[in-house]
């Protein structure tokens, strides 16, 4: 099991997902903020960068926040 911290950004032209050199990671997101639609670009982002299922990839906190914290399982 692995926890990263996650910034996101939503409404952005393009989806990524990039390391920063202090440890966290920074991600752009398409979608807006509306109905939980960048948590779950987040989570399918996370889980093809990590080459995990969906379902092992959970937002641990920060849901409605920019900050998050997401718990990969192995």
């Amino acid at each position: 099991m692995k926890t990263i911290s996650v910034k996101v950004k939503p409404n952005a032209r393009t989806s990524a997902l990039e390391a920063r050199a202090d440890g966290t990671w920074h991600a752009t997101l398409k979608s807006p903020p509306i109905e939980g639609r960048a948590n779950e670009e987040l989570i399918a982002l996370v889980a093809a960068h990590f080459n995990v299922r969906r379902a092992q990839v959970t937002i641990k906190s920060g849901a409605a926040g920019r900050l998050k914290l997401v718990r990969i399982e192995d």
